[in-house]
């Protein structure tokens, strides 16, 4: 196996001020930029509230030498990686990801909207707007409630009791006091000596330091300005409050004058207090009929304070949980250093960053946090533990939470012959160059795949079940939580597990360390298939999605044919047809999964029907959101499964992704959720265009979409030559096996095993991509306007004409 990426990185201070962190990790695909400005929403001055939050927002908006066209956000996009930023009580963060080759290019397009914005007022106005539509949606959400109303203990002196989020009243864009203000926040804060800036490639270190430095030399430099320091947290001398509700009890402790070390030790305690297994505290409190559920974290942290929340789901009276609470904490003071939970920690924390991609690494560096609990934590937790006010005389009835039994390293069981646990049904466990050799015409239910390397660390593993009913969705909640311990010691082991649901589909995927997945996988379908599962477990509410989310949540079970339900587990199984594709894995991995796939419920199904195609089809989908706020989505499949088909249908995602946004987000401010995209569902292909917007309807929405179709042909006429090339070289650079991660490389091949296709798909596609031209495009973008592929829409609201066809 490689060896683990060095748990520290480099860091230094450079001559100008700027702080840099760089981490060489050479088994990465890709390299990420994670920059942290040492100022927030509470830096602000007090007439204007959500300044930092609108700054933050002015500075995508294009420069002088990088119009918005060719900026930050458009030139991440067009080169497949990820962008964003966010701002927060004492800091701002800007981070993206790109491919190597384009990394240079986002540094320094970063470099450039922090040094020379724009602020065009224009521009202030429409983004204002925008500000003003995300504070109405944030208002109306539950969840935003909840966490306002949990500051309501605290100092009315104290900046979280404030409003931050910025609207129309607190942002008047006209007023030159306002200009002022907004000028000096940026001139004092983005400044190199407020800036840590943090990368993470598997460039050498002096390749890394050499971009550090470039980019810390186009922006201004500054010292360092001490931020100001908060009000106290209470204004009497209490530390804790608690809020009760049905079922509900959110208990606060706010804790001052921390030592340096207590953002780890938070980080540590929350983590044993989460545990949610044999010994823990809370399989102690529900054993004896006191909560069924509970989540601690920090809801603020900087200069010496901080916020623990926990919150349970209990009838139980308040006094009566908290002791147990403060009598659980005393038995956890009580152990001599923590030192095997501080050994567990350290080892879940290092396959984390195992498993971690470049942007997560560049994130987590920019925090510049232990690797564990130091001993400097130790002495930081003592304290945080007397504050809460731990009691020294505990009952004697705790334990300590079980090992996580996936963390230990195993030797590897090779065997010649048939696989541990193999029987005639799994005989065709084979790869597919094995396949090709041999001209089998037997199908295997699994299929191991040679298309990636198998000499990483890192491996996924697909099987989906097609099932005669659709599954209840209570059976389907029930299974989740069953599995949902299992699942938290496999994430913790390295290896990300889910189970989801898509009308009368099962799908289980892991993906991460391939070394603990044999075993995960043993332990995942004994919980599945366990016939008392469904007898034991409550059922746990799952938090609110705004309007959007919850029509991407239902496309995948809208685009298969509806089925009956059934809430008969058993029954489910014994009739499930399944199969399966692994990737990544080595021969040994391979031999130690025979166990685990001899128990794989049902029976081998490898010639499992496509989902149904809507050719021609205008479908509209309705679905209750719950919310005042309107929400759209429309995909657009292929044609065809034809390759040549998804090439030029991915080239049109790709040319339409930012001007879309363009068009509808900046220029006609419909909303604040508005993406395009290409996805891959079942095995379709399909451009998916999304919008959720306060005031604008679905039928308005979708007719705004329509009308940026329609106007593809003319953006393709005003493109010369030279630019479809070079776009079209982009996009299939996005594909080279080099610069793919394995988890989207693993996806790419699931899907394209749905469509049917063989094991070199990702490498015809490449090729595809490179052989479009200008009259392919252009016949494209006709037939996506016909509709020759189907349009199926979601929204918020009923079908407006009788074009569409309301689906069943």
């Amino acid at each position: 196996m490689p060896a683990l990426n060095p748990l520290r990185p480099h860091t230094e201070t450079l001559a100008n001020g700027l702080r840099v962190t760089l981490r060489h990790s050479p088994t990465l695909k890709r390299c990420a930029a994670a920059l942290r400005v040492a100022a927030g929403s509470h830096d602000v001055p007090l007439e204007w509230p959500g300044l930092a939050h609108f700054l933050e927002h002015l500075l995508f908006l294009g420069t002088e030498r990088f119009p918005t066209a060719q900026a930050l956000m458009a030139y991440v996009q067009g080169h497949g990686g990820q962008v964003n930023a966010r701002t927060n009580e004492r800091t701002t963060d800007f981070f993206f990801e790109l491919p190597v080759q384009a990394f240079s290019g986002g540094l320094e397009r970063l470099s450039d909207m922090l040094a020379h914005p724009c602020m065009n007022p224009d521009d202030q106005q429409r983004e204002r707007e925008v500000l003003h539509a995300e504070c109405v949606a944030w208002s109306q959400d539950p969840t935003a409630q909840q966490q306002q109303a949990l500051f309501e203990g605290l100092s009315p002196a104290h900046p979280l009791r404030g409003f931050h989020a910025g609207n129309r009243d607190s942002l008047p864009v006209p007023q030159p006091e306002f200009q002022q203000a907004l000028m000096d926040f940026y001139q004092r804060f983005y400044r190199t000596g407020q800036m840590t800036l943090s990368l993470a490639g598997p460039q050498s270190l002096d390749e890394l330091q050499a971009l550090a430095e470039h980019f810390g030399a186009a922006i201004p430099a500054g010292e360092a300005i001490p931020q100001s320091t908060p009000a106290p947290l209470m204004e009497s001398s209490d530390n804790r409050y608690q809020q009760a509700s049905e079922r509900r009890l959110d208990l606060v402790f706010a804790l001052e004058a921390l030592p340096d070390a207590s953002r780890e030790a938070l980080a540590f305690l929350c983590h044993w207090l989460n545990a949610a297994k044999a010994g823990g505290l809370l399989d102690g409190l529900q054993k004896n009929g006191l909560a069924d559920s509970l989540k601690a974290k920090p809801l603020y942290q900087y200069a010496g304070q901080a916020l623990l929340h926990v919150e349970l789901s209990t009838a139980q009276p308040d006094h009566v949980i908290r002791e147990r609470l403060l009598d659980w904490l005393g038995f956890f003071a009580a152990q001599k250093e923590w030192a095997s939970l501080r050994a567990e920690y350290a080892t879940l924390l290092q396959r984390q960053q195992q498993v971690s991609g470049a942007l997560q690494l560049a994130q987590q560096d920019v925090e510049q946090l232990e690797a564990g609990l130091s001993e400097q934590g130790v002495i930081a937790l003592k304290d945080i533990l007397k504050k809460i006010g731990a009691v020294d005389n505990f009952s004697g009835e705790w334990q300590l939470p079980t090992p996580n039994p996936f963390l230990p390293v195993e030797a590897p069981v090779t065997h010649a012959g048939l696989i541990r646990g193999q029987t005639s049904k799994h005989r065709g466990l084979r790869t597919f160059a094995q396949d090709r050799s041999r001209s089998r015409r037997e199908n295997s239910p699994i299929q191991f795949s040679q298309a990636l390397p198998d000499n990483t660390d890192e491996g996924v593993i697909y099987l989906r079940w097609r099932l005669d009913h659709r599954p209840a969705s209570s059976l389907q909640s029930h299974l989740e939580n069953r599995l949902a311990p299992l699942r938290e010691d496999a994430r913790q082991a390295g290896v990300d597990v889910s189970f989801s649901a898509s009308g009368n589909e099962w799908l289980l995927k892991m993906t991460g360390l391939q070394e603990p997945m044999p075993t995960v996988l043993e332990h995942a379908l004994k919980e599945l298939t366990n016939p008392d599962a469904v007898l034991s477990q409550k059922e746990t509410p799952s938090a609110g999605l705004i309007p959007i989310r919850q029509l991407l949540k239902a496309l995948p079970e809208r685009c298969l044919e509806s089925t009956a339900e059934s809430n008969d587990l058993q029954q489910l199984w014994a009739t499930a047809r399944w199969d399966g594709l692994a990737i990544g894995l080595s021969a040994q991995t391979q031999a130690a999964m025979g166990l685990g796939l001899s128990r794989v419920p049902g029976v081998a199904g490898n010639q499992l029907t496509p989902a149904p195609s809507i050719r021609t089809q205008r479908l509209w989908n309705s679905v209750d959101t719950g919310s005042s706020e309107h929400a759209l989505l429309l995909f657009c499949p292929a044609p065809t499964q034809d390759i040549a088909d998804e090439a030029v249908w991915r080239l049109l995602a790709h040319l339409g992704q930012t001007p879309f946004y363009q068009r509808l987000r900046v220029e006609l401010q419909l909303g604040y959720a508005v993406f395009s995209a290409l996805r891959q569902i079942h095995g379709q292909t399909g451009l998916l265009f999304g919008v959720q917007s306060p005031n604008v309807t679905p039928s308005d929405l979708l007719e705004h979409v329509e009308q940026f179709l329609r106007s593809l042909e003319g953006m393709l006429d005003s493109m010369d030559d030279a630019a479809i090339i070079e776009q079209r070289q982009s996009l299939a650079e996005q594909f080279d096996s080099a610069a793919l991660p394995m988890a989207q490389a693993a996806e790419l091949l699931w899907q394209g095993k749905q469509a049917g296709h063989s094991s070199d798909y990702r490498e015809q596609l490449t090729e595809a991509i490179l052989l479009i031209d200008r009259p392919a495009l252009s016949a494209a973008v006709q037939r996506l306007n016909q509709a020759e592929g189907g349009w199926r829409c979601l929204a918020s609201e009923p079908c407006p004409s009788a074009i569409w066809q309301v689906a069943k």
